[in-house]
């Protein structure tokens, strides 16, 4: 029987030495001055140097979604909390804690992205035909499209028509993309939807898909670039000296009314 230790955690992400970190193989001391922070999580992820296309790409997205007022769950989840905990870090978590199926997160949108494209490539229909043969199974179902409509923007969203200007500027915009919008393309005609748009985090999936990263690491990059904005919204909550934030009696409807717990006790006893 060999002795050999096998080791129960392996990583290439980096290593740490008493001269040096190495991140993907490079030297943190040369890479902090030389890369920009996006190009730098881009190798992160990625494990290799993005190209000056994908740099650019991943620029836009690190700036997608920065901040949507008060109008973010996660965001009010935030300063509820540090209402109550006047700590940057609980802040943070908690606005993390809110992101997901129904806000903020592409995973759902970049998995159906990636799931579909690979289905259509299967086939022998024109992406135009599969698209439609497409919406019309996932309609017959009660299926939604991840990544369609806002509550906002109508037609167009204009920071996801950003997005995919500044991709097909830099080469990055591809096959992927287009079948995302042939199937929302469809969609809009089956629906009689002509206003529902592709929003931000449909098109950051779109993209990012096209790129090569996971549904999660979507999610992740989306809560990258939100964190600036919870993090200045914290600041001015914690500035304010507001503490313990309730929600106003004028914005509930009680339905509790006084009950006799002697006389109901009495009855089931």
């Amino acid at each position: 029987m060999s002795n050999e230790h096998k080791p129960a955690w392996q990583s290439s992400v980096s290593v740490v030495s008493d001269a040096n970190v190495l991140i993907r193989g490079y030297d943190l001391g040369e890479i902090i001055g030389k890369l920009s922070f996006s190009s730098a999580s881009f190798l992160l992820i990625r494990g290799k140097l993005p190209t000056p296309g994908e740099t650019a790409v991943m620029d836009a997205i690190l700036c997608a979604v920065l901040d949507y007022a008060l109008k973010k769950p996660g965001t009010v989840a935030a300063r509820y909390c540090v209402s109550g905990n006047p700590s940057m870090v609980a802040g943070l978590a908690t606005a993390v804690l809110s992101a997901g199926e129904y806000t903020l997160a592409p995973d759902q949108a970049g998995a159906f992205v990636a799931n579909t494209y690979a289905e259509f490539k299967k086939g022998s229909e024109t992406m135009d035909v599969a698209a439609d043969n497409l919406v019309v199974s996932l309609r017959a179902n009660g299926q939604r499209v991840p990544g369609f409509g806002h509550p906002n923007f109508k037609f167009q969203d204009p920071r996801a028509q950003k997005l995919k200007t500044i991709a097909s500027e830099n080469g990055v915009w591809g096959e992927m993309c287009d079948w995302y919008e042939a199937v929302h393309a469809a969609f809009i005609r089956r629906a009689n939807k002509p206003d529902l748009a592709i929003n931000d985090v449909g098109m950051m999936a779109a993209i990012l898909a096209q790129m090569a990263f996971t549904p999660a690491e979507m999610t992740g990059l989306a809560l990258i670039s939100t964190m600036p904005g919870v993090v200045a919204h914290i600041s001015e909550e914690l500035s304010s000296k507001i503490r313990i934030r309730t929600v106003d009696d004028q914005d509930v409807a009680y339905t509790v009314e006084k009950r006799d717990l002697v006389g109901d006790f009495s009855a089931i006893s």
